[in-house]
């Protein structure tokens, strides 16, 4: 029986001329391969896979294909390959509504300079690069980050110079609001996470960074636009805003990293 079994998963030809001699079936040749009465001629269903294997693959990540027209343009600063998560630690910002109305005014002024900025969806301060981080690897760094900030308390920073930053490969510009105070709480907190960085071989934060939470960005190096009579113009819409010394003081209470679509928070004390 257990021969029938395996025989059944065979070519048709083989399987029932092996039948026809186990047996001592006189059957002809060309009989083997047109009868439609043989079981061994029927096409074989192949068999569902498991759910205890499907769901082995369910925090894998799935195959992506770049299409920069679904993201507004970006261009990814490292190709997506199967296995790899884009993975960057930061410190998220609590969006007020009055923030958002600041926001808006300065991608307004910012259309008189023919430059189209679009508005961030969320507000935070960088503390790592983006980095390629292996799968395997999430959980590790997740948890030595978890414990090189365990120490370290809530604080307060200012952010209120209005500055034009690019990324590395100059691909998009940003305007945001650059830190003035705090400046020293940030250091200490990415010399930490550089360190966690250098334990999987990932590249650490910017020498001499400029904390800033960005507010807008377009696709393309724009500085040029974007700088000098505009630059003025966009700090003075900041200094002129209605309580902005109070608006712009942020509290940070977490770090948070993001890996692909997986979030990771760490409280400060």
């Amino acid at each position: 029986r257990c021969l029938g079994l395996r025989l059944g998963y065979g070519s048709v030809g083989g399987g029932c001329e092996t039948l026809a001699s186990l047996w001592g079936w006189p059957i002809p040749v060309n009989f083997l391969f047109s009868s439609p009465h043989l079981p061994c001629s029927m096409p074989i269903p192949r068999l569902p896979v498991p759910d205890s294997v499907l769901n082995m693959f369910r925090d894998k990540e799935e195959e992506v294909t770049d299409d920069s027209t679904k993201h507004g343009g970006r261009v990814r600063s490292f190709p997506h390959e199967r296995g790899n998560w884009a993975t960057y630690v930061y410190l998220p910002c609590e969006i007020q509504e009055e923030l958002l109305e600041l926001r808006e005014l300065l991608v307004s002024r910012a259309r008189r300079y023919a430059v189209s900025l679009t508005a961030m969806e969320e507000f935070h301060i960088s503390l790592s690069q983006s980095v390629v981080l292996r799968y395997h690897w999430i959980n590790p760094l997740v948890q030595s980050l978890k414990e090189r900030v365990a120490s370290f308390y809530r604080f307060f920073c200012t952010a209120s110079q209005v500055k034009v930053y690019t990324n590395q490969h100059r691909t998009r510009t940003f305007v945001g609001l650059e830190v003035s105070c705090g400046h020293s709480q940030l250091l200490e907190l990415v010399s930490e996470v550089d360190k966690v960085m250098e334990e999987f071989d990932l590249p650490t934060f910017y020498k001499n960074p400029s904390f800033h939470i960005s507010l807008a960005w377009c696709v393309g190096d724009l500085t040029d636009k974007l700088e000098g009579q505009c630059l003025q113009e966009l700090q003075e819409i900041v200094d002129g805003f209605e309580d902005s010394a109070f608006l712009l003081r942020f509290q940070w209470d977490q770090i948070r990293c993001r890996s692909g679509n997986k979030f990771f928070s760490f409280p400060l004390r």
